[in-house]
């Protein structure tokens, strides 16, 4: 089995039943999730060895945070426990021309007040395969960078391959770093970038459209620039509405550039974590199939992961190659 580790903040989402609006109902449910804490999941579900680093809350609420993780096959062996309280967001799902809408409640939260020094990252990184990172993490606080940056450049000494996805979140830098600096220190350290041209204008301060042409110059660019970078790969959607979408997948490998057919989702079950269920699909992909595949593999493990309740993905890896085989007529399996 391969091994990924993952590091990032544990949180637990707290949603009105169905597609209500908190005012309207006096029942919650619950789910935990957070960005690399679903990509790990995935790839558990996938076969793969998972290990996830993080910091919860020392009473109750982290001890089912961490059940939750290990009863999906995730390693939390070395999850620190923490005096602050575990993150929160509140989710209202939407439907058709209705947006779903987030409210987070994470600024002291245990992952923001983690402290870096209580990391082993050479135990950690033992016999590692993969370290996958995003952008969320270093956007949260100065400790919280930190820890990512020790994170990253053991791997990186260690030959392990690192995945950046930068997810950009503007909200999120309000401790007095700017993003462009901090992620692009992190970005050079890096194997495979998860992104596009949004992504790449963002660090190279361009102006590069969302077509086919421009993807691949963004890509070229960024590679010309971060030249421990092997590989981009993009996901791209088109949103009818809240509860119908398309997507598909693109790459630029240095060499060539491919794309897979378009998969439309036309039920939306639950828009959360599909971008981590992508990540997660193309990981596993890099690590067993070419990268062509990968990407294949990463658009149909996103397109499933429409149709599962809750912040992580939970299919098969057969789930996912029955998709890749063309099977889309959901019949029911006996």
């Amino acid at each position: 089995m391969k091994k990924v580790v993952t590091f990032g903040e544990v949180l637990m989402r707290i949603a009105p039943l169905g597609n209500k609006k908190l005012k309207q109902s006096n029942q919650l449910e619950y789910y935990f999730g957070g960005t690399e804490a679903n990509v790990a999941i995935s790839l558990a579900q996938f076969g793969n060895k998972t290990q996830h680093i993080t910091a919860v809350s020392n009473d109750f609420v982290g001890d089912a945070a961490k059940s939750y993780l290990q009863k999906l096959g995730v390693d939390t062996g070395l999850i620190i426990d923490s005096r602050h309280p575990l993150g929160l967001y509140f989710l209202e799902v939407g439907a058709v021309m209705r947006s779903s809408t987030i409210a987070y409640n994470r600024a002291n939260s245990a992952f923001c007040n983690i402290q870096p020094e209580s990391i082993d990252w050479e135990s950690a990184l033992e016999n590692c395969d993969w370290f996958h990172w995003t952008g969320i993490t270093p956007a949260l606080s100065m400790n919280a960078f930190q820890a990512l940056k020790d994170g990253i450049e053991i791997a990186h000494k260690k030959g392990i391959t690192v995945s950046a996805d930068p997810a950009y979140r503007s909200g999120l830098w309000n401790y007095g770093h700017k993003a462009k600096e901090v992620l692009s220190e992190l970005v050079a350290l890096s194997n495979i970038f998860i992104g596009g041209p949004n992504e790449i204008n963002e660090l190279l301060e361009t102006n590069f459209s969302y077509d086919n042409d421009d993807f691949i110059k963004a890509s070229k660019l960024l590679m010309e620039k971060y030249n421990h970078i092997e590989g981009v790969f993009d996901k791209t959607r088109v949103s009818l509405n809240a509860s119908w979408h398309k997507i598909k997948a693109r790459m630029w490998n240095g060499e060539k550039f491919s794309e897979t057919d378009e998969l439309e989702i036309t039920h939306v079950i639950d828009r959360i974590g599909t971008g981590d269920a992508y990540a997660a699909g193309l990981i596993h992909g890099l690590m067993h199939y070419e990268d062509t595949k990968a990407m294949e593999f990463a658009n149909a493990s996103c397109a499933l992961k429409h149709t599962i309740e809750g912040d992580a993905n939970l299919v098969t890896e057969a789930e996912v190659l029955s998709i890749i085989q063309g099977n889309l007529s959901g019949r029911i399996k006996r």
